[in-house]
């Protein structure tokens, strides 16, 4: 156990977190996803609602300042406007973290499945709401944020 480190980051999410560099993505995916067929890295959460998985993930993960867009969503049925209510607690807490204006970088449900064989790892959570597949852009940790 380690001090202010959230109990859900175990040491292999910590290790895998920890050789991720500024630009790396790191996929969130709900129970439906097909993470192993990514044939990436998969740490598997267990049973966690997506808010957990985002707060624990969040508090060591820089999000990149670089991007635009360094959040990005699966769309929910074809509808780039639409959101979960998920999807939408998510987002808030990545705003809470987040130096600049942060907005959804939104990707349609089979390019996402495509850009998520192209990522640095997957983190499997076994939450059962459907859409829950996020991509996240690490950011740089300058030397006054230590």
């Amino acid at each position: 156990m380690l001090k202010n480190i959230d109990p859900l980051l175990g040491g292999e999410l910590l290790h895998l977190l920890d050789d991720m560099g500024h630009g790396d993505q790191l996929v969130v995916v709900d129970r439906n996803f097909p993470a192993a067929a990514t044939g990436l890295p998969v740490v598997h959460l267990g049973e966690a609602p997506m808010s957990r998985v985002f707060t624990a993930l969040l508090s060591v993960l820089p999000l990149d300042t670089f991007l635009e867009r360094p959040l990005e969503r699966m769309e929910v049925e074809g509808d780039s406007a639409k959101t979960t209510a998920q999807q939408d607690a998510v987002l808030r807490l990545a705003q809470t973290s987040h130096p600049q204006p942060l907005e959804w970088g939104i990707i349609p449900r089979l390019e996402f499945y495509k850009r998520a064989r192209e990522a640095f790892a997957v983190v499997h959570v076994l939450d059962p709401a459907p859409w829950g597949c996020f991509i996240l852009h690490k950011g740089v940790i300058f030397a006054e944020q230590h």
